[in-house]
């Protein structure tokens, strides 16, 4: 089964330019929906299996009860019509919700299992690190030699428009956070992307990496990978992601109780914000099309100007993200009961609906399950918590940073981040707890 950690880890990787691809080759539609249902399928395939192998009654844990308790609320929730809570979702998007919702309960459980059934204690910490390699290699191969006008004409941009029911207008079809826009129509400058097509999951991926890089003891080898995330890290001008990695090297010094970690993260704030100011100047330039600046122009007259200082509050981007999570946690506050599944975030959209909220994680649960449910996701996430603090320290401090990024984004859409860590979780919680862990001995561990 170790086989099939590491095929659904390192697949995730590169599912989304996988898809695109296999849409540029002409396999569209509901054929390329079921080429993509592979990561669910073979979940389920694996689940099945290990509970067949499972003999013996596991001792159950708080984490395991509430994973149990979120997992029946998004599922009465998926049974309530949805003019009963006032929501408009399709039938498809209350399944493309509930496999969303529901993904990093299967990841979880098939850790708890594997452990149960043969002791198994995964080799997630390699895995991360193969990962991160990939995305980091071929994301700055990819701003070294590739032009952006490759990826504007390649099957992405359908793909995500025609395949995905996602429209980005101002750069040709590409996601506009591809670019980082300066205010200088003649110097924007591209974000890396790598194989996730999105700075964001890039970032995410790399960050749970450096957390375990820099728990491993002081070895040359560690200290080349750490350099090589690092600059990936950077490229992707992910700004909540490199705040995120501080606090999760913080969290990683308390569960160590060393205080290497915590003089890492003060430097990673301030090379992330030396570089960020720099980025303008040093990073990969590109230029947009006519028919880009004309949307861009038109688009900067209807919101107004802006800021492009990247350490400001008062940037588009940051004001966006703000303001996309106090109308999230107002919806939520003012329909408590939520409005069914599929009507909120990247479900909503694809399917033609309104969104009720978006990015946040907690917002999007609460519209789509109510505060029930983003309840119970968070009480499942701090008992997971809990569990891995004397027992993996690099997981618990990974874990952590993840619940924290899930206030901005939507961490369980992205896949590779909801079955990793959830599934390592799940691993984890089948070693005895210790006063002091030993992981430091093997990459393994």
């Amino acid at each position: 089964m170790s086989v099939v950690l590491g095929v659904l880890v390192v697949g995730l990787v590169v599912h989304n330019v996988a898809m695109a691809q296999l849409w540029d080759l002409g396999l569209r539609g509901n054929r390329l929906d079921l080429v993509a249902a592979w990561k669910e399928a073979l979940l389920l395939v694996a689940l099945l299996v290990v509970g067949w192998r499972v003999r013996r009654r596991p001792a159950v844990q708080a984490a395991d009860v509430l994973a149990l308790a979120y997992t029946a609320i998004v599922l009465v929730y998926w049974l309530i019509p949805q003019d009963v809570l006032g929501g408009e979702a399709t039938t498809r998007g209350e399944l493309f919700a509930v496999r969303h919702h529901l993904f990093p309960v299967g990841a979880y459980a098939l850790g708890r299992a594997m452990a149960w059934a043969w002791g198994e204690r995964g080799r997630m910490g390699a895995l991360v690190v193969l990962s991160a390699t990939i995305v980091a290699v071929v994301g700055l191969v990819d701003l070294a030699f590739v032009s952006l006008q490759a990826w504007r004409d390649s099957g992405v941009p359908g793909w995500y428009r025609e395949q995905l029911g996602l429209e980005y207008e101002g750069l040709s079809g590409l996601p506009e956070n591809w670019v980082f826009n300066t205010g200088n129509e003649e110097n924007p400058i591209r974000r890396l992307v790598s194989t996730f097509l999105s700075p964001l999951a890039s970032a995410y991926a790399l960050v749970v990496a450096l957390i375990f890089v820099l728990s491993r003891p002081l070895r040359w080898w560690w200290g080349l990978l750490a350099l090589l995330f690092s600059v990936a890290l950077l490229y992707t001008h992910t700004r909540a992601a490199l705040a995120a990695l501080a606090i999760g090297l913080v969290v990683l010094a308390l569960a160590q109780r060393r205080i290497a970690p915590a003089a890492i993260a003060a430097a990673t704030v301030v090379v992330g914000a030396l570089f960020l100011v720099a980025y303008p100047t040093i990073g990969p330039s590109t230029s947009y099309t006519p028919e880009e600046l004309e949307w861009l122009r038109e688009n900067a007259a209807e919101e107004g100007d802006e800021t492009d200082d990247p350490l400001s509050g008062d940037d588009a981007s940051t004001e966006s993200h703000w303001r996309n999570l106090r109308e999230g946690v107002r919806t939520v506050l003012d329909h408590p009961q939520g409005y069914g599944l599929g009507n909120a975030g990247v479900v909503a959209k694809r399917t033609g609906v309104d969104i009720k909220a978006g990015e946040s994680t907690y917002t999007e649960l609460g519209v789509d399950a109510g505060v029930a449910g983003m309840v119970a996701f968070l009480l499942w996430g701090l008992a997971v918590l809990v569990g891995l603090w004397r027992r993996k320290a690099w997981l618990a401090a990974a874990f952590a940073t993840v619940l924290v990024l899930a206030l901005q984004s939507d961490v369980i859409g992205i896949h590779w981040l909801a079955f990793t860590i959830w599934a390592a979780a799940g691993l984890a919680l089948g070693l005895p707890r210790e006063t002091a862990e030993d992981e430091s001995a093997t990459v393994s561990r």
